[in-house]
């Protein structure tokens, strides 16, 4: 698997935790468990995103724009339609990309490192709050009207590429996510929840 191929299937995944839950209601008690408790009521969602991705060696932002998908417990797609069409598909340890024609595919197992990563996302989708620790240190800040997930990640392979993910809503809906490589580049994305059919 190429570089190029290893941070696009990084990216898309760890970005397609977009994909949480609808409004719940204001509570008093807003804590991780809320959230975990929360998120495990929607086995699937869909949404549209636009991500804005920050990186050193070029002078402007790119902007990137899809659709993203999660059905529980261990399915993932994120379809990026502009400004070029690339899908990423996950469906329990394989994973497949589609771009420029081609499809690669390769086995989580084979690449732990990356294995990691994707897989305290699903833990994140899946509400699983002791996945989700095991694999990364956990702080949650504000209210329900208002709160902030960071994730940061425990294993030193896992944060040679991530240094931290921060996760923005509003009561259970996801409105942004941030992610900050360990290189330095960034991006952001936001969010918009669409009905599941």
């Amino acid at each position: 698997m190429t570089l190029s191929t290893r941070r696009f299937a990084l990216r898309a995944l760890l970005l397609a935790s977009a994909l949480l839950v609808p409004t719940l209601s204001q509570a008093a008690d807003w804590t991780l468990d809320t959230l975990m408790q929360a998120l495990a009521r929607h086995p699937a969602n869909r949404a549209t995103f636009v991500e804005t991705k920050t990186l050193a060696m070029l002078d402007a932002p790119i902007e990137s724009s899809g659709e993203l998908r999660f059905a529980a417990p261990d399915f993932l797609e994120m379809r990026t339609l502009k400004p070029k069409r690339q899908t990423l598909i996950l469906q329990a340890n394989q994973v497949t990309l589609e771009m420029d024609g081609r499809s690669h595919q390769f086995d989580l197992r084979d690449h732990p490192d990356v294995a990691v990563l994707i897989n305290s996302i699903r833990a994140t989708l899946n509400g699983d709050r002791k996945a989700l620790q095991r694999d990364y240190t956990t702080t949650l800040d504000g209210t329900a009207a208002s709160w902030e997930l960071t994730l940061s990640p425990v294993d030193a392979k896992a944060r040679a590429r991530v240094r931290r993910i921060q996760i923005g809503g509003r009561q259970g809906q996801v409105q942004t996510i941030a992610v900050l490589q360990a290189d330095g580049d960034s991006s952001l994305m936001t969010i918009h929840e669409q009905p599941v059919q």
